[in-house]
């Protein structure tokens, strides 16, 4: 029996995440930032604590994890889950809307977890879960900054890995692919204001093209990766990095064979740069 702390938990795979959990006889807060906006049977479940938040409000995050913490007496699993999508060239994306991006996919995410982290260090344990992206660890044509954004996570979550394990925390970072939620809708993804007809016919336009066919068609089924997330949290130890849908896993594999050929080809001169007379 364990207590979550969810943030972004109103819809997608926040609030499968949510619903797994009480499946599995957990007790969840769920941090939103419009608590109406639950669906009914979030609403109206006995364990779950609905609370306002809206995680690039800094100043708000401390007393909204206390408030978690008097009510349901700790937190086991926090699970980093609010964000946004950005498309677009790099060339087209302003400094405020990359900074609003990471406001709220890095900023957030890092006060949250500031913020949660002295109750975990006091109970000797607890575990947190980063939701990332497959994103996170390639970088593809108009989501640079999306991308910029889940590296980050990715790097905290691995620094975090090495910085809490002597006071039996851990943390994962999660990477899915395209899952079928709401991901794709204006609601969670922007585009720049400006838009560079001469990327029009580029790779980088091709992925916007590709978000109005793609929506709510995607492959995997946000149910099933919320499952898989369940069940892998319950785990005594959490992996790394945990891939989440077989595009996920196909891109890993050309981004480990592209690296890989990568090294080989310069490695001799590389390691020679080391070379000490």
């Amino acid at each position: 029996m364990a207590t979550w702390f969810i943030t972004g938990a109103s819809r997608g795979l926040g609030a499968e995440i949510a619903r797994a959990a009480l499946a599995g006889g957990d007790t969840v807060a769920v941090a939103v930032r419009n608590p109406d906006r639950l669906p009914d049977d979030l609403k109206s479940a006995e364990r779950v604590f609905a609370i306002a938040l809206d995680v690039t409000d800094t100043a708000a995050i401390g007393p909204a994890v206390e408030s978690v913490v008097t009510r349901l007496g700790g937190i086991d699993v926090l699970v980093n889950n609010a964000g946004r999508g950005l498309l677009g060239a790099l060339e087209e994306v302003s400094d405020a809307e990359a900074r609003s991006l990471f406001d709220l996919n890095v900023f957030g995410l890092i006060n949250v977890t500031r913020a949660v982290l002295p109750y975990l260090r006091e109970a000797g344990g607890g575990k947190i879960l980063h939701i990332g992206s497959r994103s996170g660890f390639e970088g593809e044509p108009g989501v640079s900054m999306y991308s910029a954004s889940k590296f980050a996570v990715a790097g905290i979550s691995e620094a975090l890995s090495a910085e809490l394990a002597p006071f039996g925390i851990q943390s994962m970072v999660v990477e899915p692919g395209v899952f079928r939620t709401d991901f794709l809708d204006q609601s969670s993804l922007s585009l720049p204001a400006n838009r560079i007809t001469a990327y029009d016919g580029t790779p980088a336009h091709a992925t916007l093209d590709w978000v109005g066919e793609a929506n709510h068609t995607q492959l995997g089924d946000p149910v099933a990766g919320a499952a898989l997330i369940y069940e892998v949290a319950g785990e005594a130890k959490l992996p790394s990095h945990l891939l989440l849908g077989a595009d996920a896993i196909d891109r890993w594999q050309v981004k480990v064979d592209t690296v890989a050929d990568d090294v080989q080809a310069w490695r001799e001169k590389s390691v020679a740069t080391a070379h000490q007379d």
